[in-house]
């Protein structure tokens, strides 16, 4: 690998994002609707927390319905945004960031995406195992 690639090579840019105000639904909804597994949470373009498919599919859901409309009203009902999300995130800063640091981070296994920022905190995109995955394939 090409130690001082940039991580704009890699990154995926024009995320979906959700604010915290959203209903945990929703975010459900976004998540098998489009495909991915992780979605920044922000208030205006300043990035608060990360959600993942995970955490949302982790919930016990002993005595609810199995249909969605079931799954929808009581995940609203029970959890917010905020609670379901990781706030403390590890990020790279968009400048200095390669996609060695990227892939660091992402071999320590304990999260598959990492929130790219700008120097004041706003979200610029996120870089996930499945980026690295495919970048990696270009180099064989």
């Amino acid at each position: 690998m090409k130690k001082n690639e940039p991580i704009e090579k890699i990154l995926t840019r024009g995320v979906e994002t959700v604010h915290a105000g959203m209903a945990v639904s929703d975010v459900r909804k976004l998540f098998a609707d489009r495909g991915f597994h992780h979605v920044p949470v922000v208030s205006g373009k300043k990035l608060v927390g990360l959600i993942a498919a995970s955490d949302i599919l982790g919930i016990s859901v002993d005595g609810v319905g199995a249909d969605d409309r079931s799954m929808d009203a009581y995940l609203d009902h029970r959890f917010t945004i905020e609670e379901l999300m990781t706030e403390e995130l590890r990020t790279l800063p968009l400048k200095k960031s390669t996609i060695a640091d990227a892939a660091k981070l992402l071999s320590e296994g304990s999260f598959h995406a990492v929130p790219v920022v700008d120097e004041t905190g706003q979200l610029e995109g996120l870089v996930t195992s499945t980026d690295l995955i495919r970048y990696l394939l270009t180099l064989f």
